[in-house]
């Protein structure tokens, strides 16, 4: 941690005679450290600077850490625990990644193959994870949904990004709102609206299908009264009204508007029809 703060406080620039690699096993073997003074505010914001602000590091030396931070003592690291510090290690290896795509984006040095391999291990993650909760009072920010959603907002805006697999990432983000324990109270409904965002910004899907889609999200409403329902019912309002204000201004999305005014109509029991 001293080391780390010296980095810091130095500007991320280091002391003649060390190299940035030097920092790779200590980065990752502490990356979800309970301490969110060392895990939040020292190891994320190096990887962010020397990542994307200074890009310090090769397509090798990438290639090497998505590796290491998709294997199973990172991102699935006792995937499926709840209540418990593993969800540290987990989420805060999902970070990095969203960073190492979007270098992609910007220089593209990954395959076809690779990014499909790299979409399914983040469904699979987003699948498997369980333990929801957001800011804790003992090691701050858990954020798995939104952490994840990071991955897959840069993901979906990648040229290997194909149609099937927008369409597998938008069921991703329905099994998530709808996960029948965990009503989102710390703003991931506007990391889970920033994947879809860029796919109507970019016009990745037709209009349509997005529009299909927006109103799939009111079919709980046919379930059995419960609280698992409630909480579905609960995520898709919030997370409707979020994407309707994000794209409020465009007035050429007037078919999305329409129907988002509808899904959220029906969503919402307090309002009067």
């Amino acid at each position: 941690m001293l080391d780390l703060q010296r980095i810091e406080k130095d500007e991320y620039q280091l002391r003649e005679g060390e190299q940035h690699q030097d920092f790779f096993p200590l980065l990752l073997q502490y990356i979800g450290d309970p301490q969110p003074e060392l895990r939040d505010n020292l190891i994320y914001p190096m990887f962010y600077m020397w990542m994307k602000e200074e890009n310090r590091f090769s397509e090798e030396e990438l290639r090497s850490l998505l590796s290491v931070l998709t294997d199973n003592s990172h991102l699935f690291y006792h995937i499926g625990s709840e209540e418990d510090q593993s969800v540290f290690t987990r989420t805060f290896s999902a970070l990095p990644i969203a960073l190492i795509v979007q270098r992609h984006r910007q220089n593209p040095f990954f395959t076809q193959v690779e990014i499909e391999q790299l979409l399914h291990t983040m469904l699979r993650y987003y699948k498997e994870e369980k333990d929801l909760r957001g800011y804790l009072s003992e090691g701050g920010w858990a954020h798995s949904a939104s952490h994840g959603a990071d991955v897959f907002a840069e993901l979906v805006q990648c040229k290997e990004c194909n149609a099937v697999m927008l369409r597998e990432i938008l069921v991703a983000i329905s099994e998530k709102l709808d996960n029948g324990r965990h009503i989102f109270s710390d703003e991931d409904d506007e990391r889970l609206v920033n994947i879809v965002d860029a796919i109507i910004d970019k016009e990745l899907l037709p209009h349509q299908e997005i529009a299909d889609w927006i109103s799939s999200l009111a079919q709980c409403c046919n379930l059995p009264r419960s609280r698992s329902q409630v909480i579905t019912r609960v995520n898709n309002k919030n997370f409707i009204r979020s994407l309707y204000f994000r794209r409020e201004q465009e007035s050429r999305q007037n078919v999305l508007h329409t129907v988002m005014l509808a899904t959220e109509a029906k969503l919402n029991r307090f309002s009067i029809r």
